[in-house]
């Protein structure tokens, strides 16, 4: 899976659980959105705000 270009500031990583089926989340600046995606292949909306795209990967590793 290829990763959106990252923002000035690179992607930031996220981590859920640990174990066989841990989540790996990564925000990714693209202009002035900000957007989650997981290394699953889940992908978050494209938001303006960088907190509510790290709050959509939260919700993701801890469904």
């Amino acid at each position: 899976m290829e990763r959106p270009p990252a923002g000035p500031t690179g992607p930031v990583e996220h981590t859920g659980p640990t174990g066989p089926t841990a989540h790996t989340t990564t925000t990714a600046e693209r202009g002035s959105f900000c957007t989650a995606s997981c290394s699953c292949g889940w992908r978050g909306p494209a938001r303006r705000s960088r907190d509510l795209a790290r709050r959509d990967a939260d919700r993701h590793t801890s469904a």
